[in-house]
């Protein structure tokens, strides 16, 4: 054997095993994530939690965790991570603020879908508009109008204010 074939079955058997290590970080974390992310799922639809909010609570779950995962990968490929964590730190930051307000109506929406101060069919009446409740989603929420116009309030708008149902049976906070 001559001497670059020597150098480079060395080399491979280094990065090769580094390579293998990796990819086996990645499958299984990859798998692990998943399995965590339907436990998750399992056990929030157990107690009943909103759909939409299962579902973003998982999706995030899920992809927070990948991102663990590739980082996990690349630092046993050798490569520093820590610059990688810093820029993902700074790039997460600057969405947040550019964010600011859609985060806002974000953290308000899981809020009403958790604490159930309305519910779909319920007749509110909050930040100056009155109607029934036909869509409740993350960001927005949806009253019809007797009039038959459709208004749609952001969520952060609502939990800022007071809001009134005016539902006999209204079951808030339930």
């Amino acid at each position: 054997m001559g001497i670059n074939a020597v150098k480079i079955k060395g080399i491979l058997g280094l990065y090769g095993l580094k390579l293998l290590g990796a990819a086996a970080i990645f499958v299984f974390g990859r798998w692990a994530v998943k399995i965590a992310a339907a436990l998750v799922r399992r056990v929030m639809t157990a107690a009943k939690v909103d759909q939409t909010l299962v579902s973003f609570t998982c999706n995030l779950l899920y992809s927070a965790g990948l991102v663990f995962v590739v980082v996990a990968a690349l630092a046993q490929l050798g490569i520093q991570t820590t610059s990688l964590a810093a820029a993902l730190g700074a790039a997460g930051l600057a969405v947040g603020l550019a964010l600011q307000g859609s985060l806002s109506n974000l953290a308000s929406g899981v809020l009403l879908i958790a604490l159930h101060p309305f519910r779909l069919g319920d007749k509110i009446e909050t930040s100056g508009k009155a109607g029934i409740v036909t869509e409740i989603n993350i960001f927005t929420t949806t009253l019809k109008t007797e009039e038959g116009q459709a208004v749609i309030i952001p969520n952060g708008k609502i939990t800022a204010d007071v809001i009134v149902n005016h539902t006999p049976d209204a079951t808030a906070g339930a």
